[in-house]
């Protein structure tokens, strides 16, 4: 991310030079192509998966017919990639400062390395919720464009949209906050962004699918299923449609979220972030 001056006085108020570094994070991360690259790069996977998913539906390999609650369900709650690519840009969000090493300025700016990365908490979690909806958006579009092509009835209710449109935009929040604690933490944005994809598409399924106990607590699989999407209908591996166990609710699952957002940023707090910059 290209970092901008912060003109933080240091007469200001605490929480008045807080809000201000907060308004810098948002500007930075509205005004990077980056930001606008990965969105629709989220998008266009939504997409091609949800339709390559809807031409299937109904047929032996695919899910089940887009008439029933269950085939229309994998449809429309399948805007995963939102959700991944989310997780990524927080990486960006932080790690680029070391990247580009632009870190020097903003920490000059504002020597509290502990409300930086509280800020860039913050405006990662709004960027991430705009992943998460637009996501969820485009699959609900692509589910019902199949539905009414097929001539069905809408074989869900308005409640259950509103429900997982929801948990795609708090989904989508918490795993760019955590985004923002891997990239703080690891510093480097290559691996910490190879370590979103990695973690997510391959180690999730592998540990969900070998130890089922533990899937419902694994961060991208909890996400998924505030986002209404059942256990193992996000999964890419061996755990994929491997649908047995029974997801948190949802305010667990938010819980559990915050809380490995909450540690890691501790933890980064303490460690990575007070390191000298090179």
């Amino acid at each position: 991310m290209t970092a901008l001056a912060i003109p933080v006085a240091p007469s200001s108020p605490r929480h008045l030079r807080f809000t201000r570094l907060v308004r810098v994070e948002m500007l930075k991360l509205a005004s990077t192509r980056m930001t606008y690259g990965l969105l629709a790069t989220s998008l266009g996977l939504t997409v091609f998966w949800n339709a390559l998913e809807s031409s299937q539906a109904g047929k032996a390999n695919g899910p089940a017919p887009l008439n029933t609650y269950s085939g229309l369900r994998t449809i429309v709650t399948g805007g995963v990639w939102g959700l991944i690519l989310a997780a990524v840009l927080g990486v960006i969000i932080s790690s680029g400062e070391f990247r580009h090493q632009t870190a020097t300025a903003t920490y000059l700016g504002a020597p509290h390395r502990g409300r930086v990365l509280a800020a860039k908490t913050i405006a990662g979690a709004a960027g991430g919720a705009v992943f998460g909806l637009g996501g969820y958006a485009v699959a609900c579009a692509v589910g019902l464009s199949f539905t009414a092509a097929h001539g069905y009835r809408i074989a869900i209710g308005g409640g259950a949209f509103f429900d997982w449109g929801a948990g795609h935009l708090v989904g989508g929040a918490l795993l760019c906050a955590i985004g923002v604690v891997v990239g703080s933490l690891v510093r480097s944005q290559f691996a910490a962004v190879i370590g979103v994809f990695v973690w997510s598409i391959i180690l999730e399924s592998l540990v969900g699918s070998l130890f089922k106990p533990v899937r419902p607590y694994l961060p991208y699989t909890a996400a998924t299923t505030l986002a209404g999407t059942p256990l193992g209908g996000s999964s890419f591996g061996p755990g994929r449609g491997v649908t047995s166990g029974v997801p948190l609710p949802f305010a667990a699952a938010t819980a559990l979220l915050v809380a490995i957002t909450l540690v890691g940023a501790l933890i980064a707090a303490r460690t990575t972030v007070r390191r000298d910059i090179t």
